[in-house]
This record gives structure tokens, sequence and C-alpha cells, in this order.
């Protein structure tokens, strides 16, 4: 029997969020969508000038921070007629990454990193950038903790050029508020995020004792990776479901295979 038969899982998703949907349905639960994402605003005008810095200047490392940003770049400089220029010299670079999505776009472009963050964090990707050397470093981040990692770096003894390709927008209120009903109320079983910003969006203003208190009582938080997953510990919450494996998939089957061990236990 599907552990997820009679549950309704709250997405806070955007992006995948019809994919999600169908992998709950799949396990016979029933999927709502509130978005807590917000838009991704892209800046063709910066990204273009990003990747003609990058080419046009000595960098010592480039870090790439998310699969987004790096795919921006990418496809700016496609766009620019300069990409294979850029493809070669990140080749040709020493390359620091965290994230997954970061990493598959490696794969697509035959690039393999230097260092790699083991948990997809900045926190555990810093520590392996040299301590001591000086240099330049190419930041590409977005508006969130881009200015906590810059001066990190440049602690470190590091000159750093911040590329921020894209940005968020606040998603809509009216969304992120019903979703505040939902998790305050108990009418969903379980809220599945897929990134830090979610994470920030919905417990960013009131409510948020009251959001805390039904996540830690009544309402599973479902992270599918451990950036996300530290997200909802640093608001609070004492138990964040998160699979061995950051994918989407698996963390559904994570979710499937929690409340079937519960059912075993609740009723034996």
């Amino acid at each position: 029997m599907s552990g997820l038969r009679e549950k309704r899982v709250a997405l806070a998703a955007d992006r995948r969020s019809e994919e999600i949907s169908k992998l709950i349905r799949n396990f016979d639960g029933t999927p709502v969508v509130y978005s807590a994402q917000g838009t991704h605003n892209l800046s063709e005008e910066t990204s273009r000038s990003d990747v003609e810095t990058f080419l046009s200047r000595s960098f010592d490392w480039v870090i790439l921070t998310t699969g987004i940003g790096a795919r921006t770049l990418s496809n700016s400089a496609e766009k620019a007629g300069i990409q294979e220029s850029y493809i070669n010299k990140l080749a040709k670079s020493r390359l620091a990454i965290r994230g997954q999505k970061t990493v598959d776009w490696l794969k697509e472009q035959d690039l393999s990193p230097t260092v790699l963050s083991e948990d997809g964090t900045m926190a555990k990707l810093l520590p392996l950038l040299p301590e001591g050397l000086g240099g330049d470093i190419f930041l590409q981040a977005y508006n969130q903790d881009d200015a906590k990692w810059k001066k990190a770096i440049e602690d470190k003894g590091y000159s750093v050029y911040l590329s921020q390709p894209y940005s968020f927008e606040q998603p809509d209120p009216s969304v992120v508020d019903g979703l505040k009903d939902e998790v305050i109320g108990s009418t969903v079983d379980a809220v599945v995020f897929t990134s830090k910003t979610q994470v920030l969006n919905v417990f960013g203003g009131d409510r948020k004792a009251e959001l805390v208190g039904s996540f830690n009582d009544r309402v599973l938080a479902v992270a599918v990776g451990k950036v996300t997953a530290k997200a909802l510990e640093d608001e609070g919450i004492t138990e964040v479901l998160q699979p061995e494996k950051q994918k989407m998939g698996a963390m559904i089957v994570t979710l499937d295979r929690h409340y079937r061990q519960k059912s075993l236990v609740d009723n034996p």
C-alpha cells in the first residue's frame, strides 16, 4: 500500500512542479501547488558583460554556484557568438563548484570541477580554496547571500568579481499566504521545498512562530537536498526529511517510504 494514500502534499516549487505532482499522484497522494519560488529575473545585459569580463581578464579561480547561473552565462555567450571561447577558457580554469544542477551543466559541456563541495553548500566549498595565496576570483552568484560569500572569499585574501546574471522577484503574496494557511491549519500533511529561496519566502514576514510550531508538531517539512534542509533547520524546524540522493524522484520515494514506515509503527 502506498504511504501517500490520502496524503495532501504541498509543493513550494515552481520549476518541475508538474513533474513532482505526477510522482506524488503515482503514489496515490494529492499534490497542491503553492509556488513560493518567485520569478527568475534574467539580465541579458549583465550576463553578457560578465562573460566579456571573464574573457578579457585573468582569473585564478571560477566559482559557479547555481545551474541556472552557469547556464545563463553560457547562453549569453552563445547569443554573442563567443560561446566556444567562453567554454574553452572555463576548461583551462580552476573551477570551484557547488550544487548538483551546476555539476550537471558542467557534464553537458564536458567540463570537470577542480574542487567540489561535498554536500552542495558554499560553507563546504570555501575551505577548499587555498588560503593566503591571493589572486582574482570570478564568483557567479545571485541576490541571496552574495555579499556574505563575497566577503568570506575576500577575507581569504582574494579579489572578487561578482557575476549576478539573474535575481529573484518575490512570489505572489496571496500564494505564499495560502501555503501558510494550509500549514498552520494542518490541512496538508507535508510541504516539499526544492530551494533555499522558497524557505526564505515562506518563513519571511508574519506568522513565523505559528509556521514553526505546526511544522514541528503536525506537518512534515521535506527538502530536496542539504542546502534546502539547512535553510529549514535555520528557521527552527527540528525534523526535516530529505533523500540520500539529492533528486526530485528520490525525494518523493523517500517521502512515501517515511509514511509507510510510520503506518507500520502506528498500526503494528
